[in-house]
């Protein structure tokens, strides 16, 4: 009797333990994870991670790069427009000369687009800062393929292409810098691309 007992004790032991695992075993063996199914077919697992977020101090070269790189940015985008609007005057005005010898009749074209000009730019283009406008004078170059000094002396004459000349160099600037877009110019030429991207330009 005693024996039929224990034996009975056993077995009941044994069937709690056996749940027990059953019940482990549906909690923790099966995992649910996102699946993630690649361009060949396999299914991988996959997980999110929380955003973690570094903070660091700048070194001054970039911080210097950066200041650089904003002051670049909006002298491209505040003067392209001028730089277009230049450059379509421009392939005007040549196109109007084209077949005209007689020099009073160039001057009176030349002069008439030029106040013109002035009554729609003179107040904005005053307003440029001095770094704007040497911006704005390798944007001129590149649309129209002529640096300013050239341009003053197709239009203006000489005398007045090199008076602009020594006052750009009063100021730190050239009339004559050329444009290098894959060379000193290659930022400039990113941001030109930016523009033409944001506002529907045609590069």
């Amino acid at each position: 009797m005693k024996k039929a007992f224990q034996l009975g004790m056993v077995l009941f032991g044994c069937f709690l333990l056996q749940g027990q695992l059953r019940a482990q075993s549906n909690n923790y063996d099966t995992l649910r994870v996102e699946a993630f199914i690649t361009p060949e077919g396999d299914t991988i697992p996959q997980s999110w991670l929380p955003t973690v977020e570094v903070y660091a101090i700048q070194s001054k070269a970039v911080a210097k790069y950066w200041r650089e790189w904003t002051r670049l940015r909006n002298a491209v985008y505040v003067t392209y427009p001028y730089a277009k609007s230049a450059s379509k005057v421009i392939n005007e005005v040549n196109a109007q000369l084209v077949n005209v010898a007689d020099e009073r009749t160039r001057k009176q074209i030349i002069k008439a687009r030029e106040k013109d000009l002035k009554k729609e730019f003179a107040d904005k283009v005053t307003n440029l800062s001095v770094y704007q406008g040497k911006v704005l004078m390798k944007l001129i170059n590149r649309e129209t393929g002529n640096n300013c000094y050239d341009i003053i002396k197709e239009y203006k004459g000489g005398f007045n292409a090199g008076f602009w000349q020594a006052i750009a160099f009063v100021f730190g600037s050239n009339l004559k810098q050329p444009y290098e877009p894959k060379g000193e110019d290659r930022e400039i030429e990113k941001l030109v691309q930016e523009v033409c991207k944001v506002y529907g330009y045609k590069g």
